[in-house]
């Protein structure tokens, strides 16, 4: 990992490493936002803070599912820089709907600030789902295949830093600040697109079929007759499942379980966050730059040992007196905090381990002018389980599952991840 760190003195990648860096601080600066105010000022209820927390992502995801085979075709037509832009462009529009969301719903406007809120939502997944392959195909097209492994590990590092900081300011700032500044990221993303280099088409052009329908189905036929990516996107998939559930359940979970406020809230998702980048540097280290799926059973196994112990300490957690939360510094002290942090961090960096070499399977084993469409086709597959775990968890909650059980959904699913990618392990290497 430290020669990949050499690349970000390059120019063939530092622009584009800070354009997706600052896209998904932006993204989770804006959504958080969003989650902590319904959580902590709108939503008084577990259910509906999870329904919410569930509908605003399945609204976040859909796009993936309709959009990501047009982008790929597009993406592997046309100079993926100049997509690039265009996408980055579209982001300063899409956060002045959510920046007016934000001040509308906290004028005491609730419904109309609820919709324009959710409306981005819905442009950001269009926005996401158009940028999404192009960050990962125009790898292979400006690095060399040695580094094609170690570019993708910072990308996705710098992804979860990402997440890590834009959740974080989302603790601290308020919601007007926080209108404000998704405004002035999205202007200096746009600004720092025009300095990524050109990636024009590698291959034939293509006829696009815009039809979203039928140009996913054939995308996804293109794609999984070959066996190794059938098997890297399957387990991708079950990765964002999980992922997607505890995304949803951890606000409420947070407010509910540990009776903790919203500052305990982003600490807990920024733990997360941490532990993920952690894993994907931990892991290219030990991989010495090979696509291996050699360690990814054992850390998804390990994944699932650590929910289910985090699920456990949860239900020994002592709750606030009535009416109250408890605030960071005192959630810090209590004595049962450091274990709690450990099992995050330890679910964080082992889920980090799973998926990141998995990535590397879609941009290597493609040719150069197939890499778009092969991210794609792992997009929509992968939005489709997401969309699936959102749909789960609305109706697990709509029958009574509290958060604390919806973990043991999670460390369920990570046996049939570990199969996975033995399959994947015993096939490729």
């Amino acid at each position: 990992m430290l020669n990949a760190l050499g690349l970000l003195k390059e120019r063939r990648f530092l622009p584009l490493f800070a354009t997706q860096f600052l896209g998904a601080f932006n993204d989770n600066l804006f959504k958080t936002s969003m989650v902590l105010f319904a959580t902590y000022q709108i939503f008084h209820d577990a259910g509906l803070e999870q329904r919410f927390n569930a509908l605003a992502t399945g609204i976040g995801i859909l796009p993936f599912f309709l959009f990501s085979a047009l982008s790929g075709q597009l993406a592997d037509t046309h100079d993926k820089a100049k997509i690039i832009r265009i996408v980055k462009g579209a982001e300063i529009l899409i956060m002045l709907i959510g920046a007016g969301g934000l001040l509308v719903a906290y004028a005491g406007y609730t419904t109309l600030g609820m919709v324009l809120m959710l409306s981005a939502v819905l442009f950001l997944g269009i926005h996401s789902a158009f940028f999404g392959p192009i960050k990962y195909a125009i790898l292979p097209q400006h690095l060399k295949p040695d580094e094609v492994l170690g570019g993708t590990g910072l990308v996705e590092a710098a992804t979860y830093l990402a997440i890590l900081m834009g959740t974080v300011m989302a603790g601290l700032l308020s919601v007007r600040a926080a209108a404000f500044a998704v405004l002035g990221v999205a202007l200096v993303g746009w600004l720092l697109s025009l300095l990524v280099p050109s990636a024009p088409r590698a291959g034939a052009e293509l006829q696009v079929n815009f039809n979203p329908l039928t140009s996913s189905w054939r995308l996804i036929s293109a794609t999984m007759h070959i066996p190794r990516l059938f098997l890297a996107i399957c387990a991708i998939s079950f990765f964002w499942t999980m992922g997607a559930v505890l995304i949803i359940i951890f606000p409420p979970l947070v407010k509910n379980v540990l009776t903790a406020d919203k500052h305990v809230s982003t600490f807990v998702i920024a733990l997360f966050s941490i532990g993920v980048a952690v894993g994907s540097v931990a892991i290219n280290a030990m991989l010495k730059g090979r696509t291996s799926a050699r360690f990814a059973p054992l850390a998804v196994l390990a994944m699932g040992v650590f929910v289910v112990i985090f699920s456990l300490l949860t239900r020994a957690w002592p709750a606030a007196p009535p009416g109250t939360l408890y605030d960071l510094g005192t959630f810090i002290e209590m004595p049962r905090a450091i274990l709690i942090v450990l099992a995050l961090m330890a679910i964080a960096v082992t889920g980090g381990m799973f998926v990141v070499p998995l990535y590397a399977f879609l941009t290597t084993t493609v040719t150069k002018d197939q890499t778009a469409r092969t991210v794609a086709a792992n997009n929509v597959v992968n939005s489709g389980a997401m969309v699936i775990g959102a749909v789960g968890v609305t109706g697990l909650t709509a029958l009574g599952t509290s958060p604390e059980n919806m973990l043991f959904v999670v460390a369920a699913m990570c046996p049939i991840s570990a199969w996975i990618a033995q399959k994947l392990h015993l096939a490729c290497d």
